[in-house]
């Protein structure tokens, strides 16, 4: 296994797997009655669902199955503390105000400072304007910095992804089922 693949949480390579067979499966598997069951009409949705995510980011980033799927590629070109940082500052929006201060602190430290374990590529006006955020930290304070990196991910390593043999196999198994 890629030594990227290992930091990757187990459920989410758990569900990559699962998603590849499934896909697989359900494009396999003919019904020649032309009659569907509804849990059928379901499983066919989301064999179509890759066809949406090379529409747009958005679809993919708002596909469960996508976000797993990407963040697993992510992993494995050792980029994935940019999805990492932006579901974190997504997470933190949805954090109670006496939450905030500690949660912004955590994630400055793993993401923005120089010293960084994970440390994400924004600009230095962005990395500065984030550091004078942190002295009020409010739901906003990351805003600007998780812009900066979703643009990124959508420019640079979303295409990528969309070139993976695991994306085109995916696809050309669903345009052919």
């Amino acid at each position: 296994m890629c030594r990227g693949l290992e930091s990757l949480p187990i459920t989410c390579l758990e569900r990559a797997k699962e998603l590849r067979a499934l896909f697989g499966s359900l494009l396999q598997r003919s019904d020649h009655t032309g009659q569907h069951k509804k849990s059928d009409k379901l499983r066919l949705h989301e064999v179509n669902e890759p066809l949406k995510w090379k529409e747009s980011f958005d679809n993919l980033m708002s596909s469960q199955n996508g976000l797993c799927l990407f963040r697993a590629f992510l992993v494995s070109e050792f980029s994935e503390e940019n999805i990492a940082f932006y579901l974190a500052c997504k997470d933190y929006r949805t954090s109670k105000p006496s939450k905030l201060a500690t949660k912004a602190k955590k994630i400055y430290e793993e993401f923005i400072d120089s010293d960084a374990p994970r440390e994400v590529n924004i600009d230095h006006a962005t990395k500065e304007l984030t550091k004078e955020n942190m002295k009020w930290p409010k739901q906003s304070c990351f805003d600007q910095a998780q812009d900066r990196i979703y643009t990124l991910m959508e420019k640079d390593c979303y295409p990528r992804f969309l070139r993976s043999s695991v994306y085109l196999e995916l696809t050309r198994k669903t345009k052919t089922g």
